[in-house]
């Protein structure tokens, strides 16, 4: 729990104590569970390993922390050899390092074994001990509707800041913080917001969901929806949230007005084969919510305008890791950590359409699409080779691959902008950042704000007129451009800022940002 409970800056600890102390006492009797997942029948040895290389990243008792779960039905894709290979090697495009010069084979082969074991108890988390774990802070409609600050609500960003968990409110167009605050532990798969920008919504990796009042910079409420969680997404009425979980393996339905659980889907194939969830999304046209599955050749969708709300499933050719969504959400761009192609399904049709030649391994889901000479194109980095695919979306053909100074993570543009900006997030050459010209499809210039220092995660102003970067590291930096000179504007000193989120380009679903 040390990492899981923290005080809320914008509330007394008397109220604070008052909000948690009946779920709390609940909650750790719920807890026990998890602390019971390591087997007793680990050796001395085994545990020691763990502890001293891996239970920072993974979590004490293997449940996840700021990496995923390591338990068996947690790995169902990664064989022992491979596992082996993981620890000793490390894996492209995660933060997992390589441990061949601190441990010798007979250790890695020793951590590989006590990953693959069995907990006496397997680590549960319920329907009730989601509805224990709800705090309530401000019941809905008890803070004012005015905000408590000037600015052009459509143009805030937030801007999380993962060294001290910590996330900043920014004022876009005077590039000032308005407010600072303390987040959850290791937040993940990016802040969403309600539709008309006043709520912003957080997933942390352990679970905890947290929906924070930007109107009046406090946090409304919290939940702890699972043990190790992925992502979440925001319905397009904003009634609802869902959480893709990677333990236990499920999605959970969240009514946003106070966080309350609604549904728990277990995730699993026709002959109860579980499946961790790759992430969902929210597809605005269809009043669905989409969701790619790690461990089984499946994508859900389930609609949230209907009475009785159930699952479409759709069968694919392969595993989902990473996936992206035309305009229209008409169609799904999909591959596999694994494979060099991407798949396309028609999410109508409920069918795998054609496949796409994509060496390396593509980032999808950092994807972004333009009008290219009268057709709309997409393009995606690639997190294992330096290369930037550009995708014809009628012919589903790659038109272009653009060389980069090496493998990238992030891919950012803006419909007023002639530059897309792309990362080159791992290797030596991480300080680069290319921008391409959207018309040539050429790299016009290659930015080095600090040299040594990761460049990473472009997000444009409302209007497209400035581009934020971020300087991934401890005593890092956001960096402000001018999106058309390419000039640098402003310098806001921050702790590893690893991603800002626009409230504008967000809750409109741009085409020259995630969703």
């Amino acid at each position: 729990m040390s990492e899981s409970r923290r005080d809320n800056p914008m509330v007394t600890k008397p109220q604070l104590w008052k909000c948690i102390l009946p779920s709390l006492i609940l909650l750790l009797s719920s807890q026990s569970t998890l602390a019971q997942a390591s087997s007793t029948h680990a050796t001395a040895s085994q545990i020691e390993l763990y502890k001293d290389h891996c239970a920072e990243c993974h979590g004490v008792n293997r449940t996840g922390a700021m990496g995923p779960a390591l338990l068996p039905d947690n790995l169902s894709r990664l064989k022992l050899k491979k596992a082996i290979d993981v620890i000793k090697n490390g894996r492209t495009a995660t933060q997992m390092p390589g441990f061949s010069t601190q441990l010798n084979d007979q250790q890695i082969s020793t951590l590989a074994d006590y990953v693959f074991s069995q907990p006496d108890v397997q680590p549960e988390w319920t329907l009730k001990d989601i509805e224990h774990s709800h705090i309530l802070y401000h019941p809905n409609g008890s803070l004012p509707d005015k905000p408590k600050f000037e600015a052009d609500l459509k143009n805030l960003f937030i801007v999380v800041e993962l060294e001290d968990h910590s996330a900043t409110l920014l004022n876009g167009d005077t590039f000032e913080p308005i407010h600072r605050f303390k987040t959850r532990f290791a937040l993940h798969g990016g802040p969403k917001y309600s539709p008309d920008g006043r709520y912003v919504y957080f997933a942390s990796r352990d679970g905890w969901i947290s929906k924070y009042d930007i109107y009046n910079m406090e946090f409304v409420a919290e939940v702890r929806a699972a043990i190790n969680t992925r992502n979440l997404a925001i319905s397009k009425d904003g009634k609802y949230a869902m959480v893709a979980n990677y333990l236990p393996q499920t999605l959970v339905l969240i009514d946003t007005t106070d966080l309350k659980p609604v549904k728990i889907f277990d995730v699993a194939d026709e002959q109860g084969v579980p499946s961790r969830v790759s992430a969902v999304y929210t597809a605005p046209p269809r009043n669905s919510f989409i969701a790619a599955l790690k461990d089984l050749k499946e994508v859900w969708e389930i609609p949230y305008d209907q009475p009785e709300i159930t699952v479409r499933k759709i069968v694919v050719d392969d595993y989902l890791d990473d996936f992206f969504f035309d305009q229209p959400y008409n169609h799904l761009i999909g591959a596999s950590r694994d494979s060099k192609d991407g798949q396309v399904i028609d999410l109508d049709l409920g069918k795998k359409i054609k496949t796409i030649d994509l060496a390396g391994m593509p980032h999808l889901g950092s994807g972004i699409t333009w009008e290219y000479k009268g057709r709309t194109v997409m393009a995606t980095p690639n997190l294992k080779d330096g290369q930037v695919s550009v995708i014809d979306m009628t012919t589903w053909e790659v038109i272009k691959r653009i060389e980069t100074k090496g493998p990238g993570f992030f891919m950012r543009s803006h419909q007023n902008s002639k530059y897309a900006w792309v990362d080159v997030f791992f290797g030596p050459n991480k300080d680069l950042m290319h921008v391409i010209n959207k018309e040539t499809l050429e790299i016009e210039k290659t930015l080095q704000p600090i040299p040594g220092k990761t460049a990473a995660h472009i997000e444009f102003t409302k209007d497209g007129s400035h581009a934020l970067m971020s300087i991934w590291d401890k005593d890092g930096a956001l960096i402000v451009y001018d999106a058309n000179t390419l000039k640098e504007v402003k310098r806001l000193p921050m702790k590893k800022p690893s991603g800002k989120y626009n409230v504008h380009n967000k809750t409109t679903y741009a085409s020259g940002t995630s969703h």
